[in-house]
């Protein structure tokens, strides 16, 4: 009975010997040690360029556009977002977040007809716009201003408005639709629990994008597009005793056009035939060539020409530059400010704290204190006046709650009912008003 036994866990080991090699040829990828002492790492394809089969499409169109037009239109990308509000707890959304930086690529494909104006993060820009506005900026070199007592050497970057280039149109949209498994269908079968089996599916997303005219924010065109991934399983299995031993073996493959590639595709052409709508260019054409042909390439990008400090001699010899003009709200950054959150006049804990604290402070000296909003709240003159008034009293109401006298509350700037002005505080800021407690 012995002899049995040990014949059958020999021919398990063989059978295990002969598989192992192949298992591993599956996957097999390259090791590399990166330093001396460190355990290897895999290492796996290089990185290259991110093609789609819309690239041949887009050298077509490029060159069409260059050979109508001779000024770049000016496109900037708002917010694309996922609207299909699917979420797995385990994988987190399953559509792309960043819908508006793949509008943004296909646009930078078309290179010299198309300018890309940056909309979708300005951040740091207006922040280097509240530092010149400051005199904060520099550049290491000093420059000529022009002033009431005449011209002076400052250090800091003088600047005379209109840095920023304007755009003609913008694009806005989002992803709109995930449905899943649309349609299915495959075979199995087996005989004496051993057999093959195959299973296909299919599911679709869509996307709905317009683009906008910035000045008259009239919609020009508006593109909805679907598209339809199908996906693959094939697989042989067996399960059965063979004598005393059960095998349980399974092989198979399956696969999937990739999903985020395939918005990007879509979201391409949308961008495409959004940009032939305003620029009178029929893209159908080139969308035709649609392929994975490697041996068409994209034309060079060619960067925008960066606009360069405005200096004394580009202007008018009589001109001031405005971060040399008088303050119209005296004393901006000096004091303590209290931030209000954009169309809100309603006091958080922290703000609560702060004041507490300067009710506090203004028993022994007079505080200054600047009523702040963030500079993304743009609202006409009278609602931001009203506003203003709201803001303004929530803060009386508690600076009183505390123990502060209203006479000891006095109102030391806010612009006037009618002014449209933007004024800028500190970076990402605009102040509202100033108060002065006690004293």
């Amino acid at each position: 009975m012995l002899a049995p036994v040990i014949g059958a866990r020999r021919v398990r080991l063989l059978l295990s010997a002969l598989v192992l090699p192949g298992l591993s040829g599956c996957v097999s990828l390259r090791q590399q040690r990166l330093a001396p002492g460190e355990e290897p790492v895999l290492i796996g394809a290089a990185a290259r360029d991110n093609r789609t089969p819309m690239d041949p499409a887009f050298a077509c169109f490029s060159a069409e556009l260059s050979a109508v037009r001779h000024k770049p239109v000016v496109i900037a990308v708002g917010d694309v977002r996922d609207f299909t509000g699917k979420y797995s707890v385990s994988e987190g959304t399953a559509i792309t977040q960043g819908g508006a930086l793949m509008v943004s690529s296909a646009l930078g494909k078309l290179a010299g007809p198309v300018t890309l104006a940056e909309r979708f993060d300005p951040t740091i820009g207006e922040r280097e716009l509240g530092y010149t506005d400051r005199r904060q900026l520099g550049d290491g070199s000093p420059h000529n201003v022009g002033g009431a007592n005449g011209p002076s050497s400052v250090p800091w970057l003088p600047y005379y408005g209109g840095s920023i280039a304007a755009s003609d149109y913008y694009i806005v949209g989002g992803i709109t639709e995930l449905n899943y498994n649309i349609r299915s269908g495959g075979a199995e079968v087996r005989v004496g629990q051993v057999g093959p089996k195959v299973r296909t599916y299919t599911q679709s997303v869509a996307i709905d994008l317009r683009i906008v005219d910035t000045r008259s924010l009239l919609v020009a065109r508006t593109v909805s597009l679907t598209k339809q991934f199908t996906g693959y399983e094939i697989g042989l299995n067996t399960f059965r005793f063979f004598g005393s031993d059960l095998f349980d073996v399974n092989i198979g493959a399956k696969g999937q056009e990739p999903l985020q590639l395939g918005i990007r595709t879509t979201l391409e052409e949308a961008t495409m035939r959004l940009v032939g709508a305003v620029a009178e260019v029929d893209p159908q054409g080139c969308i035709a060539m649609q392929s994975w042909n490697p041996a068409i390439t994209l034309p060079p990008i060619r960067f925008a020409e960066r606009a360069g400090p405005v200096t004394q001699g580009l202007v008018d010899a009589a001109a001031q530059a405005l971060n040399t003009l008088p303050q119209t709200n005296p004393g901006r950054g000096d004091g303590a400010a209290l931030m209000f959150e954009p169309g809100s006049s309603d006091l958080g804990g922290s703000a609560l704290a702060a004041l507490h604290r300067i009710a506090n402070a203004a028993r022994t000296a007079p505080v200054e204190l600047r009523i702040v909003a963030r500079d993304i709240e743009v609202l006409e003159p009278a609602k931001r006046d009203a506003l203003t008034d709201q803001r303004i009293a929530a803060v009386v109401d508690a600076l009183t709650a505390r123990g502060v006298a209203k006479g000891k509350i006095a109102l030391r700037w806010r612009p006037a009912a009618s002014d449209p002005t933007l004024h800028r505080g500190e970076a990402g800021a605009q102040d509202l008003a100033r108060l002065r407690i006690g004293g």
